[in-house]
C-alpha cells in the first residue's frame, strides 16, 4: 500500500515511517507541519528512500492536503498528528483544540471527498487509522479493572478532552458517511527519538547535567508502558486487519509508578556511567507541587488486539527501558539542539513579556 502518515516527523509517527519503510514494502507519505516537537532527524534512516516522501503541511489546511491526495494516490491514511502533552494543553489549550479537534474535522472531510471519487476497487482497499490515547478514559482507581474498548469516555485534560472529540468526528464519520475507519487508543508510548519534555527523555537529560529530576506530587501516579517500536507494529496490524467502525487498545501490560520509573532511570545510569560525577543519580529526584487534574492510574486491557489480530507487545519495560536510555546515550546529537532550541524559544518568550 501507498500510506499517508499524518504526524510522521513526530515520536510515534517516525517509529510508524521507520517501521514501514524497513520491515515492510508499503510506501510513505510524511505529511507533518513541523511544529516544535517534530523533528526531520528522526527519518535520516528512511528520508533518502525510494517509498518515502514527505510534504511540508498543516492538517488545518484542506486545499493543500487536497492537492496532496491527489498527487499521491494513498491507499490508506494513518491519523498520527496531534499536539499531545498534557502541562502545555493546560497552559494553552488553544492549539490543541485547533490541532486535535479542527484539524482532524478537516482532515476527514478531505478524506471522505477523495475516498468517495476512489474507483471500486481502490475504494474498498481504502482505510482511515486513527490513532488516539488511553487518556481519553479518564482516571482510574488502585483496584479497578483496565481500560477495554468499553470503558466510558472520561477525558479529564483539556488535551484528552480534543483527543476525544476527535475520536468521536473519526468514528461519526465511519457510521454516517460510510468512511472505512478504524481506531485505536494506546498507553504511554516511550523509546528512542521522544521528545524531551516528556518523562523518560526528561529525566535522563536532566541526569546527564546533574540538574534535579522534578517528579509530580509523590511520584504515586500509574502508567502503562508501550515501547514505541512495539506500537509501531501494532499500529500497522491494525490498519491492515482491524475491523472497521471498531477501537483497539494497544498497551504493553508495563503498569509503573512515575517515582519507580525514575528510581529505575536512576540504577540504569549508575549503571552505564560509572564515571558520572552525579552518581548515584537518585539523589537528584526532588518532588514537586502536582500538576492540576493529575490522573492517578491508567492501564490497558490489549485482550481484544492479541485475540482479534494476534499482536501482542515483544518488547519488556525492562528491556525497552535499557535500550532508550542507550540510544539517549548514544545520540546527544539528536536531542541537544532540540533542548538548545526549546531554552531559546523560552527565552525569548520571557524577554516578549517584559
Amino acid at each position: 500500500m501507498k500510506i499517508l502518515v499524518t504526524g510522521g516527523a513526530g515520536f510515534i509517527g517516525s517509529a510508524v515511517a521507520r517501521h514501514l519503510i524497513a520491515d515492510t514494502g508499503h510506501q510513505v507519505v510524511n505529511l507533518d507541519l513541523l511544529t516544535y516537537a517534530a523533528n526531520p532527524a528522526s527519518l535520516a534512516l528512511v528520508e533518502d528512500h525510494e517509498r518515502y516522501a514527505f510534504e511540508q503541511a498543516d492538517i488545518r489546511d484542506s486545499a493543500k492536503v487536497r492537492s496532496i491526495l491527489q498527487r499521491h494516490r494513498p491507499d490508506a491514511i494513518m491519523h498520527l498528528a496531534a499536539e499531545s502533552h498534557v502541562d502545555r494543553s493546560i497552559d494553552g489549550p488553544a492549539d490543541f483544540i485547533e490541532t486535535n479537534i479542527v484539524g482532524t474535522y478537516r482532515l476527514l472531510e478531505e478524506a471522505l471527498d477523495y475516498w468517495r471519487g476512489l474507483e471500486t476497487a481502490a475504494k474498498e482497499r481504502f482505510r482511515f487509522h486513527h490513532v488516539s490515547t488511553d487518556e481519553v478514559f479518564g482516571s482510574l482507581e488502585p483496584n479497578d479493572p483496565a481500560f477495554s474498548e468499553t470503558t466510558p469516555y472520561r477525558p479529564r485534560s483539556p488535551y484528552s478532552a480534543s483527543k476525544a472529540a476527535s475520536d468521536h468526528l473519526a468514528l461519526a464519520w465511519h457510521h454516517t458517511y460510510g468512511l472505512p475507519v478504524v481506531l485505536s487508543n494506546c498507553s504511554n508510548n516511550y523509546g528512542p527519538y521522544q521528545f524531551p519534555e516528556k518523562l523518560i527523555p526528561l529525566m535522563i537529560v536532566r541526569a546527564l547535567s546533574g540538574q534535579p529530576l522534578p517528579v509530580y506530587g509523590q511520584g504515586l501516579n500509574v502508567r502503562d508502558w508501550l515501547y514505541v517500536e512495539d506500537h509501531a507494529t501494532a499500529l500497522t496490524t491494525i490498519l491492515q486487519e482491524g475491523r472497521l467502525g471498531e477501537s483497539y487498545l494497544v498497551g504493553g501490560l508495563s503498569e509503573k509508578t512515575n517515582i519507580d520509573v525514575v528510581n529505575t532511570l536512576c540504577v540504569l545510569l549508575d549503571e552505564m556511567l560509572p564515571e558520572s560525577p552525579h552518581r548515584p543519580h537518585a539523589k537528584l529526584i526532588s518532588y514537586v507541587t502536582d500538576r492540576p487534574g493529575h490522573d492517578h492510574r491508567y492501564a490497558i486491557d490489549p485482550s481484544k488486539l492479541q485475540r482479534e489480530l494476534g499482536w501482542k507487545a515483544s518488547v519488556s519495560f525492562a528491556q525497552g527501558l535499557r535500550k532508550t536510555v542507550a540510544w539517549y546515550l548514544e545520540n546527544q546529537g539528536w536531542w541537544e539542539p532540540l533542548i538548545d532550541k526549546h531554552q531559546a524559544t523560552k527565552r525569548a518568550g520571557l524577554e516578549g513579556k517584559r
